[in-house]
């Protein structure tokens, strides 16, 4: 993938300013908000049934995020979610703690099947269970996959149809036919909660600005941890990181995503 690419759909989101419809995880949605907004694009939190199909109808991309479940919740979610496949707005699903509960992972495989999902981003433990290879949560955070992680990407691309991103300490993104590896990032990205729920909301930024889903996916993963490395080398600890996240966000430049990208193809694909 030319990195050009990846800096020219910065670029669109800094243009275009996307709306943003999220119905999120109430722990982690001021700091989803806010890294919509560093990124360049519009955020909106919109989650009551009587609404949520309404606001997804003027926005660019839809992101679910099971974090905080409720029945009320899955509700808007297919609400809005069945809007924006009517209306072609990619839907982007983050199923957090799939596994973890029978109640997420009956969620999650519900949504899949109500729902045309554009992107689903999870973490190993999400991906493993939902692409059948297996793996582990603890509550909602990663316990890892078993078995090749590249290949349970591509599985789960395969069985969902969706572009799949499965964030890590590499990334790896996958669609039906390619396949690639994400190097940015930093170990303080797994100190702070929230960051897998920032990561989606810029997905959802760049999905909404671009026809090819798998490139936005590893656009917004490529920009997102390299925003977190240069905020890793000016913090003390987890909550100057989740600051300086921010300005690293604000900060960055199309030209920086171009220069900094470490994207390649896995060998042997």
């Amino acid at each position: 993938m030319d990195k050009t690419s990846c800096a020219g759909l910065f670029s669109l989101v800094r243009q275009k300013r996307p709306l943003v419809h999220h119905i999120t995880n109430l722990v982690t949605i001021n700091d989803c908000a806010n890294i919509t907004l560093c990124a360049g694009a519009s955020p909106v939190m919109a989650e009551a049934p009587e609404e949520a199909a309404e606001m997804v109808a003027v926005s660019g991309a839809l992101v679910l995020n099971i974090g905080t479940l409720s029945l009320v919740q899955v509700e808007s979610m297919i609400l809005a979610g069945s809007r924006a496949n009517e209306l072609g707005i990619p839907v982007i699903l983050d199923p957090v703690g799939a596994g973890a509960t029978r109640m997420r992972t009956k969620v999650v495989f519900h949504l899949l099947e109500e729902l045309d999902i554009a992107i689903l981003k999870g973490n190993p433990g999400e991906i493993g269970i939902i692409s059948g290879f297996g793996g582990t949560v603890h509550g909602v955070d990663s316990g890892g996959v078993s078995g090749d992680p590249v290949k349970a990407v591509r599985e789960c691309a395969r069985i969902t149809g969706a572009v799949v991103a499965m964030t890590g300490e590499i990334d790896i993104v996958a669609d039906e036919r390619r396949v690639f590896l994400i190097g940015n990032g930093t170990p303080m990205l797994g100190e702070l909660s929230g960051t897998g729920c920032m990561a989606s909301s810029v997905t959802g930024a760049f999905a909404a600005v671009s026809d090819d889903l798998t490139t936005a996916a590893v656009a917004a993963l490529a920009a997102f941890g390299l925003a977190g490395e240069r905020a890793a080398a000016r913090c003390f600890g987890p909550y100057s990181f989740r600051t300086a996240l921010f300005d690293g966000m604000y900060t960055l430049t199309p030209g920086d995503l171009a220069a900094g990208a470490k994207v390649r193809v896995p060998d042997g694909v």
